[in-house]
């Protein structure tokens, strides 16, 4: 006789995680747990919170990179364990960062020799190479202005007032005066003839953008150097030029290489892009590249040595994971210069179809331009119903994300959406996106005006309910009056 015996009601590993008591009572949120819980519990809890999250691929407000190739997530898993500043236990890691600076310099067109190394380091992203630039031009400022026996305690960087808030926080940070060109209606970048009027012999480097963040414009960096060279031989300074490539750098050797931007100008010393971006790797990575040896002074590069030579460093932090430079490497050698050019073509193509989509809806201005980076920056030709924050709101119920944001000064009163075309974003979305975008413009267009800000909402809800009352009131006494009409023609009887 089969005998059947009772499963002891401790024994949670015969139930279902769902039916766990783990998942019947809520986690504190702001304390560690007193006690332990099983692996698959803390997975599916987290999991489930983390399904609440916006889908990556549809973020369509970021630059950052959301797809990479099955082969590269595993090198990227197999040395997530890795810290790369363990430069001893991990030389060959060092080595592979090494290899990517010397080819994104060469296609900086830095002027180096056939035997010469690159000057450059692996960063966290173009925010940590951007501070690493900013240092060093302002102790190269400094020991230029002591060594003239001159005052060095008021540095400033000129930049447009479209550069990314990171300029801010190395100004903020590091005690330098931050002088903002400002922008005008229709003109969305700096201008290079008003920041060079800015120049004075305090400022340590102009900054110019290649890839502006509102609207993806290439900055005129020729003409900026060109300005400067004149300037400089006009006062005896040497003004040089950072060049924030962070958006543009992986696009503009691949779509535009006959433009003059990068180390082919004399007076660009410095040069950082994001890897994460258009250099195609998830994000954590960035690059600074310098022009030459002498323009990274000696005295804030530390040096390590391992397996018997000399590992030269300059960064703000210190651990970081080598999965992001491993990455790099991989899309650097699997693409080549073919791959990236066939990508960033694709990307443009894509932009274009957007462009032309939203332009057939006969609603929008197209506030970007064709050549610079692959987005599509646009705002409503009236706007006097409903905005764009409504739109990007609205796009948010068909999973898409979409950022609606105002200008800077002086254009501050323009207000502008923007998608990001990357590498995952196919044509058959661009498509999408446009059929979506007229269904929220339909809906809109059934919805009463909006009101114009919170202060007239306020305002217009108090009168509406003012005009409510009234109306009560005007009721009120009609009734009374009735009432009363009664009660004397009762008493007349």
């Amino acid at each position: 006789m089969a005998l059947s015996h009772g499963v002891s009601g401790s024994d949670d590993s015969v139930h279902s995680t769902f039916a766990s008591r783990y998942v019947r009572t809520s986690l504190p949120r702001f304390r560690m747990p007193e006690n332990s819980i099983p692996k698959e519990a803390a997975y599916q809890i987290i999991n489930d919170e983390l399904m609440l999250d916006g889908n990556p691929r549809l973020n369509l407000a970021s630059f950052v990179t959301t797809w990479m190739e099955p082969e590269c997530d595993k090198l990227i898993q197999a040395s997530v364990n890795k810290n790369y500043v363990d430069m001893d236990e991990y030389p060959v890691t060092t080595e592979l960062q090494n290899r990517c600076v010397n080819m994104i310099a060469h296609l900086f067109n830095a002027p180096l020799g056939d035997s010469e190394t690159a000057v450059g380091v692996g960063t966290v992203g173009s925010s940590e190479a951007i501070m690493l630039a900013g240092l060093a031009f302002k102790r190269r400022w400094q020991n230029k202005m002591k060594a003239a026996g001159k005052p060095c305690d008021k540095p400033n960087i000129v930049t447009g007032a479209n550069v990314q808030v990171c300029w801010e926080k190395f100004a903020r940070y590091f005690e330098v005066e931050l002088k903002e060109v400002k922008l005008s209606d229709g003109y969305y970048v700096m201008d290079p003839a008003k920041a060079v009027d800015m120049v004075d012999e305090n400022t340590i480097c102009v900054a110019a953008i290649l890839g502006s963040t509102l609207n993806g414009e290439f900055e005129d960096v020729k003409l900026l150097n060109d300005l400067l060279i004149k300037k400089n031989a006009e006062t005896g300074w040497d003004t040089p030029i950072h060049v924030d490539a962070a958006s543009g750098g992986f696009i503009a050797p691949f779509l535009y290489p006959e433009l003059e931007w990068d180390f082919r100008l004399p007076l660009v010393k410095s040069i950082n892009v994001s890897g994460h971006k258009y250099g195609l790797v998830y994000a954590g990575i960035g690059w600074c590249i310098w022009r030459s040896k002498v323009d990274l002074p000696e005295e804030l590069i530390f040096h390590i040595n391992y397996l018997g030579a000399d590992q030269p460093t300059f960064t703000l932090n210190f651990s970081k994971g080598s999965s992001q430079v491993i990455a790099q490497y991989y899309q650097l050698i699997r693409l080549g210069f073919e791959g990236y050019k066939n990508i960033m073509e694709n990307c443009q193509e894509n932009a274009m179809v957007l462009k032309q989509g939203l332009e057939k809806t006969g609603r929008f201005n197209i506030v970007s331009k064709d050549n610079g980076v692959p987005l599509v920056a646009f705002s409503l030709k009236d706007n006097s119903r409903h905005n764009e924050f409504e739109i990007s709101d609205f796009l948010r119920r068909f999973g898409w994300i979409v950022p609606a944001y105002t200008m800077p000064p002086d254009a501050q009163h323009v207000t502008v959406l923007r998608v990001v075309i990357r590498e995952d974003f196919s044509r058959t979305l661009a498509e999408r996106l446009v059929l979506d975008i007229e269904k929220v413009l339909h809906e809109l267009d059934e919805l009463p005006a909006r009101l114009a800000n919170g202060g007239d909402a306020v305002a217009a809800a108090a009168a509406a309910s003012e005009r409510e009352m009234e109306k009560q009131r005007e009721v009120i006494s009609l009734w009374k009056r009735a009432v009363l009409a009664k009660k004397k023609t009762n008493g007349v009887c």
